[in-house]
């Protein structure tokens, strides 16, 4: 007879979900992970990892373009979309099967098909029911659609879009998000004309408005259109394409539409609000400690309300399993959550906009560094810059915020210093070497100080 009891019982295998289960075995805790697809879940197979490769091919593509500038003979010939998809699928499956290998490792029981939460601490996979002293909800996210829109060959999500046929010679994209304008940065590195619609009124609305104006500054360098502050009012396939018609009446043709309007909790085919499990827009409803009202159930990752990165829902996953352990661990502050777009260039991030800052701290205290004074951008001729924000006149740095080619390598300096509240004067004597970008970090730190030393005025 089955055994269908655990210490753990975990509803997806994501991000969230498998760090719970790795974390719990290493703890000495019984683990059951219930999947209805593959372990590694969205960023795995459909997010994180298919998205980048796309992007470094993407890089290299620019690069070949550009070697004569530096004085390599390259030419670009175009995109063999077979062989980028080879190469990014390879990666997905070398990431899985190394996974799958950590699964067996921590003798965790994975449960395959879709499960459904029953109450009581139980959850139902195909008419067997599984049951757990604590139960961990991690059904991750789905792409967002409008429900006017109708989705088609030529009308996709990035689900789609990850696995397109065909380099599109031009390209709509709705959303101005992170999804948004890392397609458009890869289709616009592969070649096609690309428009981004978007209904806020500037791109990665989330970021710190320089961050904003730095991205689409260098987006319009690279023939990337933005139309911001405008909203779609219909779009239809063609016989070989697409039309999308704006609210002012101007229409727009092309190749695809990318519908990118972010992703929703996947919880509304799970049985939760059924059985207790308190919703709010889609949202599971949790405390600070990730347990929702319902006695020994939590919850991780997308469908926790904030901000849907798969490193927050890794770690919110480690931190539940700890809770269940009785380790009390510390709680996961939003705040401190760093954050990447990988477009080109990049956007990184972690604490609080300058406004935000303003908000909390009552006034705050903002320098930027341009990367035009960083030896290393300029050998890499990218352009962008750091920006430090510190509460008031003489607080501690409660934001960072980057634009440039490769400059979410510097996050994790930029969080130490969010994280240890540090003041710009604890940073500043840091030995950064040279030359790196990260120098360019360092001398934010040092303007923010009072003392610049590569700057003018």
């Amino acid at each position: 007879m089955t055994d269908t009891h655990s210490d753990v019982l975990i509803l997806g295998g994501g991000s969230g979900g498998y760090a719970c289960a790795f974390r719990a075995a290493q703890l000495g805790l019984s683990v059951r992970l219930i999947e209805g697809d593959k372990i590694g879940g969205t960023c795995l197979h459909r997010g994180c990892i298919p998205t980048k490769a796309l992007l470094h091919s993407a890089e290299i593509a620019d690069a070949a373009r550009t070697g004569a500038e530096f004085g390599v003979r390259t030419t670009f010939d175009g995109i063999d979309i077979d062989a980028v998809h080879r190469y990014k699928n390879g990666t997905i499956d070398r990431l899985h099967k190394g996974l799958r290998g950590l699964v067996d490792h921590h003798k965790i029981t994975v449960v395959t098909g879709h499960g459904k939460y029953l109450g009581d601490r139980t959850i139902e996979v195909d008419g067997t029911r599984w049951t757990g002293t604590s139960v961990v909800l991690a059904t991750g996210s789905y792409a967002r659609t409008v429900p006017s829109i109708e989705l088609g060959e030529r009308i996709v999500t990035s689900d789609d879009a990850l696995n397109l046929g065909f380099v599109p010679e031009k390209a709509i994209v709705l959303g101005g998000g992170v999804i948004g304008v890392e397609f458009a940065s890869v289709w616009a590195s592969f070649g096609a004309d690309v428009t981004i619609v978007e209904a806020l009124p500037r791109l990665v609305a989330a970021e710190d408005p320089w961050c904003s104006t730095q991205l689409e500054r260098a987006f319009r360098k690279r023939g990337i259109s933005a139309r911001t502050g405008v909203t779609v009012a219909a779009a239809k396939e063609t016989a070989d394409g697409v039309l999308v018609e704006l609210d002012g009446g101007d229409t727009l043709e092309a190749d695809i539409l990318l519908v990118a309007v972010g992703r929703g909790p996947r919880t509304g085919d799970c049985g939760f609000a059924e059985h207790g499990i308190t919703l709010d827009r889609g949202f599971v409803v949790t405390d600070d400690r990730l347990r929702t009202p319902v006695d020994g159930v939590y919850a991780v990752g997308d469908i926790v309300a904030g901000v849907q990165l798969a490193h927050r829902g890794f770690q919110q996953g480690i931190f539940v399993a700890e809770e269940i352990a009785g380790l009390d661990p510390v709680p996961v502050a939003e705040d401190l959550v760093p954050r990447v777009t990988y477009s080109h260039p990049e956007v990184a991030s972690v604490g609080l906009t300058e406004d935000a800052a303003r908000e909390r701290h009552g006034d705050a205290t903002s320098v930027v560094y341009d990367l035009a004074g960083n030896g290393k951008s300029q050998i890499l001729r990218t352009s962008g810059g750091i920006k430090v924000v510190r509460a008031g006149d003489t607080g501690p740095v409660v934001g960072v915020h980057m634009v440039g080619d490769r400059v979410g390598e510097l996050i994790g300096e930029a969080q130490l210093t969010v994280a240890w509240e540090a003041l710009p004067t604890d940073v500043a004597p840091f030995v950064h070497a040279h030359p790196t970008q990260n120098e360019a970090l360092g001398e934010a730190m040092l303007a923010l100080s009072g003392k610049p030393l590569h700057t003018h005025g």
